[in-house]
């Protein structure tokens, strides 16, 4: 499709003819063309006034009657999963021919509890999406239909409405360029924490990205799909109050890095700037856009001076006058959205997003966020860090709860809002599922249907290991920022608490009776040889043994050590390496756990060599470092951190190895200077931006599982 219908698609009102489901049969052709001749879809009325859909067979076809193209998706999802034993994942697909085709003999009838299932954080499109080209976003979104999610997140592209909305402030193109960041931090800089930092990023790059997100949105219409777009809630450079004489507020320091000012939304001058933002945005993107996000003052923002009730209003009255009848998107999130911005807003047009609900229950402590349509989501994930994590139960009990309880006239819907997404596939699936389920649902029960989707077919020795994993790895430990972290990763000390700033190294299950889940898996493996997502998950399982079996390795060291007691220090600095070493052959035996495939997607996210050499360094400081140049505040090290085959032994071991080295010489009584791992792991970077693919270690995978296993 050209660029010109993409743009006619935008203007158009972001709906669908009665019946039309083309979207859906081309979604069907790309993940499915097995299935799609012999599909049919239909439309159908509502149930109790929701979205609904009905499968069946009928004349050797599947019929699939909607009330529009996302429940359509649905019901293709739902025919796949429980009929077919089929389903689409962010890590690894079974959508291999199935035939003959099941039949459906009763009408399966499914009407939505959720009014919106949501997904997608501002995080997301760093941690994961930084360098998706339109292949990605195209899957991406497919499996965004299937799952039913009715309303995205759309936090790309904003770099070209800032442009425009830059200059017509009078803003030279070199202050604009300092203001925009680079391609893998755009999530902060909208959320208003940092100006510029991975930049610049060129012209061609700011253009390339208007397009795709013009294509996505397209897409996203004949999906059924709202996107939710970037509003304006004030924020502007930090220097801006050089630019003007209204009321600036000036926001600080995030970190090390200088935060973007606040217009005062009560100023005068709001509206203009706000006019000019929402302006350029419809030229780009659209006018029949209907859902906003922005959240003022987040995560230590100052309030101070300003007339919150005012400030809140302001906004959404900003937001109406140039597209009535949006809804305000904000995150429930620490006393985020504080009582006072909401105090004079219009609450029917307003949406919080239960942020974190998998350990937080603001929705209930604040009266249902003082009667405001809320909806209630999990995050589960920080930095895209790996682990495995997810309180299954907690999910379905507290969707059940808030939908049931005595604020749920205001509860509308589900949503997934980690930061990274390439992970513990199995949460984003239950809570997205959720939003179609009337009724409490057990996990237990769910589970089996969900493992016989995942690896086509149901076994003995998968069922067991689920069960146990059931009650371990996605079990409700409690209140813990992601998954449990990986000591390989830590940046080498004695006392190590956390890989990450705000993390836990302790595994809140038992885990012998993982490993023993984990031996169960591994036993189905003959019966799996060419499932893919049983050897994707084969892997990471596996991955987490060696990982757990780090923390106690690790605490012989430290005994060791302060023991004076040489021989035994060494031993165990060895065996600690040499889990490094395993875990980066055991990585290295799938391209999905390989650092040089990350490499791979930045670069071919480039057009050009300037844009893939500033993709490259992005990704590179992002997973490592992170961006932070103040010793001071340099505590966003190892908040992304990956265990890859590439960076396992590059990286992680050649840092431990540079302690152990200091640490033996002060056993043996020799000065030394302690490592600078902060100037080491910015030498890394520059050395690194390259890729280097990684030398197969010449070890089978069923041989390095039995290995680590027995």
């Amino acid at each position: 499709m050209r660029l010109s219908m993409y743009v006619l698609l935008l203007l158009a009102p972001f709906c669908l003819r009665a019946g039309d489901f083309d979207g859906i049969m081309q979604l069907a052709k790309r993940r499915v063309p097995w299935l799609a001749n012999n599909l049919v879809f239909a439309k159908m009325e509502p149930v109790k006034d929701r979205e609904t859909f009905r499968v069946q067979s009928q004349n050797g076809k599947v019929v699939i009657a909607a009330t529009g193209p996302n429940a359509a998706a649905v019901g293709l999802n739902w025919y796949l999963k429980y009929y077919c034993h089929r389903s689409m994942s962010h890590m690894g697909d079974n959508l291999s021919p199935v035939q003959p085709l099941p039949v459906v003999k009763e009408p399966v009838v499914i009407d939505a509890m959720a009014q919106y299932r949501f997904a997608l954080n501002y995080c997301t499109y760093n941690y994961t999406m930084s360098f998706y080209n339109w292949i990605d976003w195209e899957r991406e979104l497919d499996w965004m239909a299937l799952n039913g999610v009715n309303l995205m997140l759309v936090a790309n592209g904003e770099e070209a409405v800032w442009q425009n909305v830059l200059r017509q402030l009078g803003y030279s193109e070199k202050e604009i360029s300092e203001f925009i960041t680079g391609p893998a931090y755009n999530a902060w800089w909208l959320m208003g924490n940092i100006e510029g930092w991975g930049g610049p990023m060129p012209q061609s790059q700011i253009d390339s990205r208007k397009v795709l997100v013009q294509k996505m949105i397209a897409r996203m219409q004949v999906l059924g799909i709202e996107p939710v777009m970037p509003g304006f809630y004030g924020m502007v450079p930090h220097n801006f109050n050089s630019k003007t004489r209204a009321h600036i507020i000036t926001q600080g320091t995030w970190g090390a890095f200088t935060r973007p000012a606040i217009l005062d939304p009560t100023d005068t001058a709001f509206n203009r700037v706000a006019g000019i933002f929402y302006s350029a945005t419809k030229k780009l993107y659209g006018q029949h856009l209907r859902f906003f996000s922005g959240d003022p003052f987040h995560e230590g923002g100052i309030t101070k001076g300003v007339d919150l009730g005012k400030a809140g209003a302001n906004i959404q009255k900003a937001m109406q006058q140039q597209f009535p009848g949006a809804i305000w998107v904000l995150q429930g999130w620490q006393d985020n959205p504080k009582k006072e911005l909401l105090a004079e807003t219009d609450r029917s047009h307003l949406l919080i997003q239960e942020l974190f609900g998998e350990n937080t229950n603001n929705w209930e402590t604040r009266n249902g966020y003082e009667g405001t349509p809320f909806i209630w989501c999990c995050v589960n994930n920080f930095g895209e860090r790996p682990g495995l994590n997810g309180k299954l139960e907690r999910y379905a009990g507290e969707v059940y709860r808030a939908a049931t309880g005595p604020f749920n006239t205001y509860m509308k819907g589900v949503g997934i809002m980690p930061e990274g997404i390439n992970n513990n596939p199995v949460s984003y699936d239950l809570v997205l599922e959720l939003g179609w389920h009337n009724k409490p649902v057990e996990t237990g029960s769910w589970i089996n249907d969900y493992i016989t989707a995942r690896y086509g077919k149901p076994n003995d020795d998968i069922a067991t290991a689920w069960k146990l994993f059931l009650q371990t790895i996605y079990s409700n430990p409690g209140y813990q920022e992601g998954p449990p972290e990986s000591v390989l990763c830590a940046r080498p000390a004695l006392q190590i608490k956390s890989t990450s700033s705000w993390g836990k190294l302790k595994k809140g299950y038992d885990t012998a009776l993982f490993v023993k889940a984990v031996k169960a898996f591994a036993a189905a493996a003959p019966a799996f040889a060419n499932s893919e997502p049983y050897k994707i998950d084969l892997i990471n399982f596996t991955r987490q043994v060696l990982a757990n079996r780090a923390d106690q390795v690790f605490d012989n060291l430290v005994k060791a050590y302060t023991g004076k007691n040489t021989a035994a220090f060494n031993t165990a600095a060895n065996e600690f390496l040499t889990l490094h070493t395993r875990t980066n052959d055991l990585l290295n035996t799938h391209s999905w756990y390989r650092l040089s495939s990350y490499q791979q997607q930045a670069l071919r996210a480039g057009n050009t060599p300037v844009e893939k050499k500033n993709n490259l360094h992005n990704a590179m400081m992002l997973i490592t470092y992170w961006g932070e140049n103040n010793r001071k505040e340099d505590n966003l090290h190892e908040y992304a951190y990956k265990e890859w085959a590439g960076m396992m032994q590059s990286f992680y071991q050649q840092r431990w190895k540079l302690y152990f080295d200091h640490l033996r010489n002060e056993l043996e009584g020799r000065t030394t200077t302690p490592p600078d791992f902060f100037a080491w792991e910015r030498e890394w970077v520059q050395q690194n931006e390259q890729v280097k693919k990684e030398s197969l270690s010449g070890q089978s995978l069923n041989k390095i599982i039995q290995q680590v296993l027995y």
